[in-house]
């Protein structure tokens, strides 16, 4: 399955939005990955919230791989 993004359209009389087309639990759960990202980000004050990111982006990457392949 592709990420599909919020594209601003949003729509809430479904159990998916009409907008992006992802499920609820999956744009609540994505929320939540976000509020808990920006919360360490502000509470460690990063010079470099980017590279930061970055990171964490290529350590879920491939452990996400890793997972999917057992």
């Amino acid at each position: 399955m592709k990420f599909s993004p919020c594209t601003g359209d949003c729509t809430s009389d479904k159990k998916q939005c009409g907008g992006c087309g992802r499920s609820r639990d999956e744009i609540t759960e994505t929320q939540i990955i976000t509020k808990l990202l920006v919360e360490h980000l502000v509470k460690y004050n990063y010079d470099d919230p980017e590279i930061f990111l970055e990171n964490i982006t290529t350590k879920a990457t491939k452990r996400s791989k890793n997972a999917q392949k057992k």
